[in-house]
């Protein structure tokens, strides 16, 4: 069975009845074999219900004879519409016409649903377009000047309403507002913007009015970008798919050869030609693999519509598949299972100093460093308050700190090796092991000669980095490690706050990678979890390369084998559950399409079946095979909380 070119929009089934043509013509075709029944019925001339039956049979055979024509003639294959073809053929030969008709008339129906369902799968993502606006408010010489979206170019700069969506992908310029990026990321809650930060095309302004300047046209912002990567991801086969398309190539030709030995070799045995010639169209009929072919891209193209939706961007069939068999998760640390930025965990006074002017003296110093430490610490210290005084004579002591004058005083922020050199006495505090052993950095802050305080300070976990490793568990991944190039110390303490499996520190890129394949060796398939570009190496060496925070990134999109928008480690389970209900979803669709050709088929041979019941059962089988599919595009029933796709 080919697939029909998909309308640039989903419609409704309202809308199909009248535009989608095989639709149209399997009901016209319908309709006549109705009206050749009743006719029947009312006992009218043969000749008018017959005349009713022969139109119905072109009509109805229309499409999907084409699509037999077109297999044979190109691919020199006989497929599923050459089977029904020569069964209605025989049938007609034989005298059937109402049973040529019916044949015709079931076939063509549930052909047309199933490619229309299909189609409707496969467009929904292209819904995401709808919410990028058609025009825009172009500033030009001060003045608002409206324009359709289409012409907006590189550099332009627009105004956005509160309450009104981005036509494009831009930088804001002035202002600053809270955006819903649920179209693009899946997240729903809001996220609040400044100048300076990316806003995306479909992602609706909360609350004040922003000028934001264009850095992608109209026809490249990212839901186009999104809706491309994702049809593209649809019509890329998994390897199940393959090996049922490769068997279906080979298997219909054997149903043809099977059906005319049962008629000949029947016919010789029993006598009785005519009979055994109608148990061999029966089995052109039984034998058909519809269910089989369609059991797994429907499920597919319904899981990665999905995921798109919910900014989960899967590269193809192969990478689902991929996600369904996944046993072990490797994550990387800094912006990943971490913030990816330091901050301040304790203040620790000394030698009966006082927190407050300790904190005061080292955010003083600190405020002239663009150290991320250092920066850390002046955060903490406006956070409680505390504006910086300003310091004078400030000194980089390059890897071990820095010194300044503050209020007429020699203030020092570092290292150990610091303390060593400034305080008098140079032992360091019993906080310091404890501190370090919970992984966290030291920072020392002195006064002339004397040690007022301890500043320690951690890349703390993400606050939904617990609950995203909860899940992966329920989900039933057998081993969840860490790898990171930080310390083991650090590695230690982030470890066992999260509760993973495992973790392997001090890690060059290159041991990423030899370690990813020995997870693989001893687990199975792995999945490793970072930024995309940082750790290249290690997703390209396991069996699904996920990379977060992508909204935007194009090599980070490109490097992935999955691609999350949103900065949320929690969408790493929702989409290893959707590779997982796929793939169950398909086997359970091929494991029913087996079971039902190894009935009907017998049955057929056995006389049990007539044409007519044949093809109701054949093509009420596959629409149930394709609603089975369908399961695949709803969204995840124990998603993680809080998430947009739960």
């Amino acid at each position: 069975m080919s697939e029909s070119v998909a309308p640039a929009q989903a419609m409704s089934w309202r809308e199909a009845t009248y535009k989608f043509a095989p639709l149209r013509n399997a009901l016209i075709a319908g309709l006549l074999l109705l009206a050749g029944i009743v006719l029947e019925l009312i006992d009218a001339p043969q000749a008018l219900a017959i005349a009713a039956f022969v139109a119905a049979i072109p009509i109805g055979a229309w499409f999907f004879a084409q699509e037999g024509w077109e297999e044979f003639i190109e691919e020199r294959e006989i497929g599923i519409e050459a089977l029904m073809l020569l069964a209605a053929a025989g049938c007609i030969v034989f005298g059937l016409w109402e049973e040529a008709a019916a044949l015709v008339f079931l076939y063509s129906l549930a052909e047309a649903i199933e490619e229309l369902t299909f189609t409707r799968t496969r467009s929904a993502i292209r819904e995401l377009l709808d919410l990028a606006p058609k025009q825009a408010r172009r500033l030009t010489g001060g003045r608002e000047e409206t324009i359709d979206a289409d012409q907006l170019r590189v550099g332009d700069v627009i105004v956005v309403r509160p309450g009104e969506a981005l036509p494009t992908d831009g930088v804001i310029l002035e202002g600053s507002s809270t955006f819903n990026e649920a179209p693009v990321t899946g997240e729903s809650v809001p996220v609040e913007k400044g100048p300076g930060q990316q806003v995306f095309a479909g992602t609706v302004n909360g609350q004040r009015a922003v000028e934001v300047k264009v850095t992608r046209p109209y026809a490249d912002n990212t839901l186009q970008r999104i809706v491309r990567l994702v049809e593209q991801a649809q019509s890329q086969k998994s390897r199940a798919q393959r090996f049922v398309d490769r068997f279906a190539t080979r298997y219909s030709p054997a149903v043809l050869l099977a059906a005319v030995l049962v008629a000949v070799i029947g016919g010789l045995v029993d006598g009785d030609w005519t009979e055994w010639a109608l148990r061999g169209v029966t089995v052109l009929v039984a034998g058909a693999p519809c269910a089989l072919v369609m059991s797994v891209p429907v499920a597919a193209a319904a899981a990665i519509s999905r995921a798109g939706r919910d900014g989960i961007l899967v590269k193809g069939g192969l990478q689902l598949e991929a996600l369904g068999r996944i046993q072990a998760v490797a994550f990387d640390k800094t912006g990943t299972l971490t913030k990816g930025t330091p901050e301040v965990t304790d203040v620790i006074p000394l030698n009966g100093y006082d927190r407050h002017q300790a904190l005061a003296l080292a955010a003083a110093v600190e405020a002239r460093s663009e150290h991320p430490l250092a920066q850390a610490i002046v955060t903490r210290a406006r956070e409680e308050g505390i504006e910086p005084a300003a310091a004078q004579q400030f000194e980089a002591l390059v890897g071990h700190g820095a010194i300044a004058q503050v209020d007429g005083t020699e203030v020092w922020v570092g290292s150990p090796e610091l303390v060593a050199q400034r305080a008098a006495a140079g032992e360091l505090p019993a906080d310091v092991g404890r501190l370090q052993d919970e992984g966290k950095t030291v920072v020392f802050v002195g006064q002339d000669d004397r040690l007022l305080a301890l500043v320690a300070l951690r890349d703390e976990p993400r606050p939904e980095a617990a609950r995203a490793i909860a899940e992966l568990r329920r989900l039933g991944v057998k081993h969840i490690s860490m790898l990171t190039g930080d310390s083991q110390r650090t590695a230690r303490a982030i470890a066992a706050q999260l509760g993973l499996d495992a973790h392997y520190a001090e890690l060059k890129p290159e041991d990423k990678v030899t370690q990813i394949r020995r997870l693989h060796d001893e687990h199975g398939a792995v999945a490793m979890v970072g930024d995309g570009i940082n750790d290249a190496p290690a997703l390209a060496a396991a069996d699904v390369g996920i990379a977060m925070g992508t909204a935007g990134t194009d090599a980070a999109i490109e490097a992935a084998d999955v691609a999350l928008m949103a900065d949320d480690i929690t969408k790493v389970a929702q989409a290893l559950s959707l590779g997982r209900r796929a793939t169950r979803i398909s086997r359970q669709n091929l494991l029913f399409s087996v079971v039902l050709l190894a009935v009907l088929i017998p049955s057929a041979i056995a006389g049990v079946l007539t044409v007519v019941v044949a093809v109701a059962v054949h093509e009420v089988s596959e629409l149930l095979a394709v609603g089975n599919g369908l399961r695949a595009a709803k969204r995840p029933a124990a998603a993680p909380a809080g998430s947009n796709a739960a």
